[in-house]
């Protein structure tokens, strides 16, 4: 059993993290100096617990709905060709920001701003775009900490209590601001009516759809991380929004959301720190070590 874990955390680690993951940890964690949140922060909680994967999941299909957001990603790195390379990008980046040294978490914030001043290009109508736009930017940050939030909630290992909601929502916004949101949601309530004040803008793609079938079926993935991969779909699925369904061509099934998707979940997550527990405990000591 031992060894399954440990194949098990290898394969899931090396997709999400990137082939240099085990050296960023050391890097992030072992490094001594001051931090933006401490270790029992809210945002701490959230980004160091296993729903990550499925919130993960859940904030790449949704965040494909913005026209914008998406053709920006399919033209300047695109799913397809590099969507396991924008994951573990993006992965590195909230660990640094999260549990990395101050210095880091600056750093990375800046190599994000450098990297959305150089992605522009134009709507199938015209309509000319921009990664630095406060606005897309926006977005961007809403639909994926509400992932992030959602998930921790349903299969995190210490749900947050109302005032620890609100707390992640402000702390993910310190961040957020960094890379050019302008006054993002500093609690649970602001942060639903922001995403809903996005609403008319969104809407289902041929690119979104393409990407989202790609995430969802086809990822490259080893034979014994592949069930785990397929509960997290099926609970990441089960998170996203009704309207959301019909325009990403994702199955709406409440039955099936209510019972095996919730199940689904809670055994993908409680696999996914089981396994991870090694790495985990490298990471405590680490930061013990350095803090």
């Amino acid at each position: 059993m031992g060894a399954l874990r440990d194949r098990i955390g290898a394969a899931v680690f090396a997709r999400v993290a990137g082939p240099e993951g085990a050296e960023h940890r050391r890097r992030i964690h072992g490094t001594p100096g001051p931090r933006w949140f401490p270790p029992d922060s809210a945002i701490a909680r959230v980004h160091g617990d296993a729903s990550m994967f499925v919130g993960g999941m859940r904030a790449v299909m949704l965040q494909t709905l913005h026209p914008a957001a998406m053709r920006a990603v399919s033209e300047h790195s695109g799913y397809r060709g590099d969507m396991w390379g924008r994951l573990a990008r993006t992965s590195h980046f909230l660990a640094v920001t999260t549990f990395g040294t101050v210095d880091d978490a600056e750093e990375a914030v800046a190599l994000v701003r450098r990297i959305h001043v150089a992605v522009t290009g134009t709507l199938p109508d015209g309509t000319p775009y921009a990664a630095s736009d406060p606005h897309l930017l926006a977005w961007v940050h809403a639909a994926e900490i509400d992932s992030f939030l959602r998930a921790h909630q349903r299969y995190g290992h210490t749900p947050l209590d109302a005032a620890g909601r609100d707390a992640y929502v402000a702390q993910a916004g310190e961040v957020a601001a960094r890379l050019g949101v302008v006054d993002p949601p500093q609690t649970e309530a602001a942060l639903a009516a922001l995403l809903d004040s996005f609403r008319p803008e969104l809407r289902g793609t041929p690119e979104a759809r393409e990407a989202v079938y790609d995430v969802l079926w086809r990822p490259p993935l080893p034979a014994v991380a592949r069930p785990a991969y397929a509960m997290v779909r099926t609970a990441a699925i089960g998170l996203m929004p009704d309207w959301s369904r019909e325009p990403l061509g994702l199955p709406l099934r409440p039955r099936v959301d209510r019972t095996v998707a919730h199940a689904c979940g809670h055994a993908a997550t409680s696999s996914i720190r089981w396994a991870m527990t090694s790495g985990n405990a490298e990471s405590r000591r680490l930061r013990a070590a350095h803090p």
